[in-house]
Order: C-alpha cells, then sequence, then structure tokens
C-alpha cells in the first residue's frame, strides 16, 4: 500500500510504504528514485501492531518515482496498489508513485 500526505507548507509530500508482514520473514528496503535505488538507505520496519512492514519517505511534491520493495535479501517486488508500472532494463516492471 502507498499513503500520501502534503506537507503543511505544501511542498513536500510524505510518502508512506506498506506491505504486509508475512511477505518477509527478515527485512524489507524500500527502494527507487527518491533513494538512488540503494537497498541499504530506507529499511521498512516492522509493526507487529499492524501486521505491516513500514517506512515514510519525503520527497518533492508535482513529480513521479519508480520503486521496489527489496524483501529478504534476494526478491524484488511491486507494490500491487502503486500509481502505476512501467518496464525496467531488466525485463520486468517498476512500481510508479505520483506525487
Amino acid at each position: 500500500m502507498v499513503d500520501k500526505k502534503v506537507s503543511p507548507k505544501g511542498r513536500t509530500v510524505k510518502v508512506i510504504f506498506e506491505l504486509p508482514a508475512e511477505v518477509a520473514s527478515e527485512e524489507v528496503a524500500v527502494v527507487g528514485d527518491f533513494n538512488g535505488w540503494d537497498r541499504e538507505k530506507d529499511k521498512m520496519k516492522l509493526d507487529s501492531k499492524k501486521g505491516v512492514w513500514t517506512k515514510s519517505i519525503s520527497v518533492k511534491r508535482d513529480n513521479t518515482y519508480q520503486f521496489r520493495y527489496y524483501v529478504d535479501g534476494s526478491e524484488w517486488r511491486n507494490d500491487d496498489q502503486a500509481d502505476g508500472y512501467v518496464s525496467n532494463p531488466y525485463d520486468g516492471q517498476n512500481s510508479v508513485v505520483s506525487v
């Protein structure tokens, strides 16, 4: 799931990424244009009360960002509630979030 909240001044948007807890046993990172596709930069935290992996990232408004989830250090996943999808150079697709 992807949720968006515009900052009070309207210049940035906080994007909240969530995945069900059962998709990973060890770790999940949200990786994309907003962090240089760095698998180590934006690790998600497990919220056991809500049963989800979650991470909030602030990005500039009026942009579109490609992203994917990197699960347990070996598997790439898309978000089934992304704003769209685009082909990537690895014969797959990236999720897209528009803010």
